[in-house]
C-alpha cells in the first residue's frame, strides 16, 4: 500500500495534475478521485481541495470499471458534513 501513499504525496505536492494519476468526478460538486494500481486491483481514493490543503475523504479497492455508488455516496457525505462546519 506503499504506491497509495506516493500517489496522494505526488497529488498533494504536483496539484492540479490530471490524468492518469487523478480525474474529476462530475456530478459530485467538485470532488476529484487519485487513481492507484496496486497489486490486488486498482485503488482509488476521493478527496477535494480547499484552500490548497487536500482532504480525503473515502478510499476502497475498486472491482469494476464505474464507480460503485455506495462509494462516491459515502464521500459526497462525508464531504456535506465538513461543509457545515
Amino acid at each position: 500500500m506503499r504506491s497509495i501513499g506516493f500517489d496522494i504525496k505526488t497529488v498533494q505536492y504536483g496539484y492540479p495534475i490530471g490524468m492518469p494519476l487523478t480525474r474529476v468526478l462530475h456530478g459530485t460538486g467538485g470532488l476529484e478521485e487519485v487513481r492507484c494500481n496496486i497489486s490486488n486491483g486498482i485503488a482509488r481514493v476521493i478527496f477535494y481541495v480547499e484552500n490548497n490543503i487536500m482532504v480525503l475523504l473515502h478510499a476502497f479497492i475498486k472491482k469494476s470499471q464505474e464507480t460503485p455508488k455506495k462509494e462516491l455516496d459515502i464521500a459526497i457525505k462525508r464531504y456535506k458534513e465538513l461543509c457545515k462546519r
